[in-house]
């Protein structure tokens, strides 16, 4: 193929992509009755309370997703170098694709079309690594509040609840050490007959050693710790009064069975609310309050970075050509 015909591909891919994003947003954020729930319950606070706590959310999605660029350029550098800048439009421009695809697998395109050709695929490898590291966290974290939910809402025996505990320990002690020797899967990735062809590929999971898993579970700790503290401020706005340590535990278990789920990110909204309803119920009778909240954060992480996003789609390169 010609350089006209990629040119042309390229532009109708990038329309395609905006497009499309543009459709699912447009839909999901007109058919969304918990966003205006959300602005029903604060029109009934201060204007002052309101405009402080969006701010604050907007600041923190902006750390959030910034120290996921960060992370990124972290571990792509041992594929490829790139600039911080470049890391940013990558990780926002992944957003725009993971809008409308199913478990935000779009995410890995709009960002490997930021390496050149032939780094690609490593680069996707790279990105699994990051999040694994997440995972690691979200498991970790989640299945002992789930513990705590059992113990504090249940009337579980002592001998359940110590046979739980051992569970949830094991279960997170594999989790870490899967984690931190993530180059054991090269070989048993490799003895996988179809997988062999892919050694090569495979091969980048030995680039990174122990301490360069501990900076990248390090970001991904210091970005669970800015998404919880999000749900922490629009919960306590439009619930002061809710005990602060069950809502933080109830939070864990929202992102413990999110991640499990398998979800659409504009769907991704009625996930959350249901899962939150449920859990939150527990503890407060403000179920609308809290379907409202997770609404509010579904638009400031989601939906609001797609929309930035989508200025940077048109720096895809998908066929390995000049800039345009």
């Amino acid at each position: 193929m010609n350089q006209t015909g990629k040119k042309a591909i390229s532009i109708i891919l990038k329309f395609s992509v905006l497009i499309l994003a543009a459709v699912f947003i447009t839909h999901k954020l007109n058919d969304n009755s918990n966003l205006r729930d959300f602005q029903m319950l604060t029109a009934k606070l201060q204007s002052w309370q309101v405009y402080s706590a969006m701010t604050v959310l907007f600041i923190l999605m902006l750390l959030n997703w910034f120290l996921e660029s960060l992370k990124w350029k972290y571990l792509v550098d041992r594929v490829e170098r790139i600039s911080l800048w470049k890391s940013i439009e990558s990780v926002f421009c992944g957003l725009t694709w993971a809008i409308f695809t199913p478990n935000r697998i779009g995410e890995y395109g709009g960002r490997i079309f930021f390496l050149s050709p032939r780094k690609r695929v490593f680069g996707a490898i790279a990105m699994g690594v990051g999040a694994v590291g997440q995972m690691v966290i979200t498991n970790v974290l989640g299945s002992f509040a789930i513990l705590w939910f059992i113990w504090r809402f249940t009337d579980a025996s002592t001998w359940v609840l110590y046979a739980l505990f051992f569970l949830t320990t094991i279960f997170s002690l594999f989790f870490l050490l899967f984690y931190f020797n993530i180059r054991l899967l090269i070989g048993l990735l490799t003895s996988i007959s179809f997988l062999k062809r892919f050694k090569k590929f495979i091969m980048v999971l030995a680039r990174y050693n122990k301490r360069d898993l501990i900076v990248v579970f390090n970001y991904s700790l210091a970005r669970f710790a800015v998404f919880t503290t999000q749900y922490c401020v629009v919960i306590l706005l439009l619930i002061p009064e809710i005990p602060f340590f069950s809502m933080v535990m109830m939070i864990l278990i929202l992102f413990f069975i999110q991640s499990a789920l398998p979800s659409l990110d504009l769907l991704d909204v009625g996930v959350r609310a249901m899962t939150a309803t449920y859990f939150f119920s527990f503890i407060t009778h403000h179920e609308v309050a809290i379907m409202a909240s997770t609404a509010c954060i579904w638009l400031v992480n989601l939906i609001i970075p797609a929309i930035l996003g989508s200025v940077f789609v048109f720096k895809l390169n998908f066929f390995g050509t000049a800039r345009n």
